[in-house]
């Protein structure tokens, strides 16, 4: 089943004229001229689409707490600044089919009452902004775009705007700051955007495969596509899927499919790369608690464990994990689980915005000891101190950096302790380049 997907390869699908021809913009047509804006948030709140930027709110029920005081605009932002490490899936879509994302904003934007709406586009993808810049231009030209939309009385104005060029900007209330001008730091809540976001109006913050969706749900109702999927994991998700496997690229999945399945099957990532296997998995992005194989594979009550919102937390920390914005990242046996969690220690450090003490120095310090252990001159204590500046971080910070910064390194020491152990007492060993952790050995 591909919502998102089903003509990404058609030739020319980028254009309007493709677009068209498929059955593009007929969601725009019914959704204008036949429902009430109302009667499309009714669609989406049934359909169940859940955010897929990484939170899974259900997008129906955020719509809803949408203020409409009289003589204030309302805004749609969409959240397109997708700078994760592991998440790739957004920009995808963005390049190969612009305009099912200016569909989906026209829909959104009409049922929300925005009369303006944004794309907010990580700044490093110059080319992809140039690619919506187009989309919007043909949309424009044939009538789907500015004043009096298809003789419907409806407006909008559909902005693109470069990002300021760092992965805070990703969270909701840091991208509307960088929007206004400002610098990208998270603000408090509440209030939250939909009473006081963007210029201080009520705004909605959705992603591009959240927004995606709606032309899909307009056309075939909601019921339909709650049909699809896993309890209230509904519809369709796209996986970024990369590490060692040997098919890496992103997949349009029904939620529900086995991780398993996922992993091996042809039809998705094709198996570990020849000769190895699966030691260890990140499922959502490097801000999701990483899981051993055998945990991955099987939840708390030792079923198969599926690719869904609810199979994947199962259990909580530390035998669940969360399916995020679906960056798989996949390890076999060769891979440095100290190397790796050093890796991501050192992103969350440098893309903290310093705004909270506990994040601006904790982060500081787990990238400073991480470094210490993966470069032989670690202390068995030093293992300790990691979850302890971890705890400290979690919980205590305005936006969920800190959180994304402690999940991993709390977990890598939970799962693979022994691992963290090694190095320090093998340094010469773990340092060598190319150095390979010997986990039978350790295991057996």
């Amino acid at each position: 089943m591909k919502i998102l997907t089903q003509h990404i390869n058609e030739p020319g699908i980028e254009t309007f004229d493709v677009y068209r021809k498929l059955g593009g913009y007929t969601a725009v047509e019914k959704a204008i001229k036949t429902m009430t804006p109302d009667e499309v948030v009714e669609e989406v709140k049934k359909s169940g689409v859940r955010g897929r930027g990484g939170a899974g709110f259900p997008m129906g029920m955020k719509w809803s707490f949408l203020a409409k005081p009289e003589g204030v605009p309302r805004y749609l932002v969409c959240n397109a600044d997708e700078s994760e490490p592991g998440t790739f899936k957004d920009h995808y879509l963005m390049k190969s089919i612009p305009h099912l994302l200016i569909e989906g904003m026209i829909v959104s934007s009409f049922a929300l009452g925005a009369n303006k709406s944004f794309i907010y586009v990580r700044g490093e993808l110059l080319y992809v902004i140039a690619i919506l810049e187009k989309a919007i231009a043909e949309a424009k030209a044939n009538g789907f775009l500015g004043k009096n939309i298809l003789g419907s009385g409806y407006d909008l104005e559909l902005v693109v705007q470069a990002g300021g060029g760092a992965y805070i900007c990703g969270e909701e209330t840091a991208l509307l700051e960088s929007l206004e001008g400002k610098r990208g730091n998270p603000r408090n809540k509440p209030p939250f955007p939909a009473v006081k976001g963007l210029y201080q109006c009520p705004t909605v913050v959705n992603n591009v495969e959240s927004i995606a969706n709606t032309p899909w749900i307009i056309n075939n109702g909601g019921d339909a596509y709650a049909a699809i999927g896993v309890g209230r994991s509904t519809g369709t998700k796209l996986i970024s899927a990369s590490g060692h496997i040997r098919k890496p690229g992103v997949y349009e999945i029904v939620l529900g499919v086995p991780v398993e399945e996922f992993i091996y099957s042809d039809e998705y990532c094709g198996g570990i790369r020849d000769g190895h296997y699966l030691k260890a998995l990140v499922a959502g992005g490097s801000s999701v608690p990483i899981l051993p194989a055998h945990l991955i594979t099987k939840t708390a009550n030792n079923e198969p464990r599926l690719m869904s919102y609810e199979s994947l937390s199962d259990g909580g920390f530390p035998t669940g994990t969360m399916l995020g914005s679906g960056g798989f990242i996949v390890f076999d046996e060769t891979a440095c689980i100290v190397k790796n969690t050093l890796n991501f220690a050192h992103f969350y450090r440098h893309e903290s915005c310093g705004q909270c003490s506990p994040c601006r120095e904790g982060t500081g310090w787990m990238e400073k000891i991480l470094h210490r252990i993966e470069h032989g001159t670690g202390t068995q204590s030093d293992i300790d101190l990691l979850v302890d500046v971890s705890k400290k971080i979690e919980g205590n910070t305005i936006c969920p950096l800190g959180d994304a910064a402690a999940w991993p390194v709390a977990s890598a020491i939970r799962h693979f302790r022994h691992e963290f152990e090694w190095h320090i007492t093998h340094p010469v060993e773990a340092t060598r380049p190319g150095a390979v952790y010997p986990t039978e050995a350790v295991l057996n």
